[in-house]
């Protein structure tokens, strides 16, 4: 299971056998935006975190906090 976004990202970039260079290019993001979301920074746009994600097939969503702890 994963933690957190920046280990999800880090670890299916990974599993794609992609470097952080190619895996950018492949989503159409800056270099930095991976860079961000890999070490886990905190001023990061939905919308391009959601670019990323969309890469595997997911994205970002609200979900109410008590229903993530059960």
């Amino acid at each position: 299971m994963y933690t957190n976004l920046s280990n999800f990202v880090k670890q299916k970039r990974k599993e794609a056998n992609l470097t952080q260079e190619e895996f950018a290019d492949k989503t159409g993001v800056a270099l930095t935006v991976v860079r961000k979301i890999e070490q886990g920074k905190d001023n990061l746009s939905l919308a391009k975190v959601n670019q990323v994600l969309l890469m595997f097939g997911s994205k970002l969503i609200p979900m109410n906090a008590k229903e993530v702890e059960e």
